[in-house]
């Protein structure tokens, strides 16, 4: 999708260039890469194997196992690799792929999350029909229509960002590709793009955030009307953790993604900002929707013994 102007790979930078950081951040996020693979293939395995987690809860929760796994792999080994390397670069083509299955399960994670409020919703303030609304066709489409999202999104900004000319340099002030940073060193006017990260964002990812909000408005609506003290403690503090989760996803990413490129912005906050919602995020969901759980939990305990 390059052209002539664009360079044949592209230069990350990394938090710090003191060699005994470096190898301080290697350790510290590979232990976190394998505690968020091990932790997300573990419940994958767990809800397939366990029959009665077969329900649309557990479902969507094995979803965003396998997304999560995804997205933090997508980051992480090339990451892990240039903290090793004095030359931390990336080619054209990896580059390009990085971007796309990046955009595609970030937009796709926004978009399971609030399916998995609604479904939230509807087992707390509709319980007697939770399996008659939440049946196994309409959690397929729900999944179906998350990762649909995730990768429309992607193929947008891809295709776009990348039929941009890179002259004016090829490093770029960040440790994976995204969007903001490569559009600062394109010498492309991209004031189109800059305009659908707004426009595009605002139609497919945007709308996810206040569906969970009115969610939980209605959940915690119900929550109160609980008469035991001790069901209404049990059901806020999982809404609770779970609000906690999606703020941490979408506040860490609406900071990096809706201030104007052109903005006089620290990059150095911008890369700490995305450690958050591409690496610590998929390490914290197991225990977040998971571990938290006490099906989950004793499953797990039954099938290490």
């Amino acid at each position: 999708m390059g052209n002539q102007t664009s360079p044949m790979e592209f230069v990350l930078r990394d938090f710090s260039l003191t060699p005994g950081f470096q190898i301080l951040s290697f350790v510290l996020f590979f232990i976190i890469y394998l505690v968020a693979a091990v932790g997300n293939l573990l419940i994958i395995l767990i809800i397939i194997h366990v029959p009665h987690l077969n329900t649309p809860m557990y479902f969507f929760i094995a979803n965003l196992g396998i997304l999560d796994i995804s997205y933090i792999s997508t980051i992480v080994p090339i990451f892990l690799s240039n903290l090793l390397k004095h030359h931390k670069s990336i080619s054209f083509g990896g580059c390009v792929v990085q971007m796309f299955f990046f955009l595609s399960m970030a937009a796709t994670e926004s978009s399971l999350l609030a399916a998995m409020s609604y479904d939230r919703y509807i087992a707390i303030c509709n319980p007697l029909r939770y399996r008659v609304i939440m049946n196994p066709k309409i959690c397929f489409l729900f999944a179906a229509s998350s990762w649909t999202i995730g990768f429309v999104y992607s193929t947008i900004h891809t295709v776009k960002t990348f039929t941009l000319t890179f002259c004016r340099s090829n490093v770029i002030d960040h440790f994976f590709c995204d969007i903001p940073p490569l559009l600062k060193i394109s010498c492309s006017n991209t004031k189109l793009n800059e305009t659908l990260i707004f426009g595009v964002g605002a139609v497919l990812i945007l709308p996810c955030f206040p569906l969970i909000i009115i969610s939980y408005i209605y959940i915690i609506h119900s929550i109160l009307k609980i008469p035991s003290a001790r069901g209404r403690k049990k059901t806020f503090s999982t809404c609770v953790s779970h609000l906690m989760a999606v703020c941490l996803f979408y506040l860490t990413g609406i900071s990096v993604y809706l201030h104007p490129v052109s903005a006089n912005s620290s990059y150095q906050q911008d890369k700490i900002s995305a450690v958050f919602y591409t690496i610590l995020v998929p390490m914290a969901n197991p225990i977040i929707y998971s571990l938290r759980n006490s099906e989950l939990k004793k499953a797990i305990k039954q099938n290490a013994e």
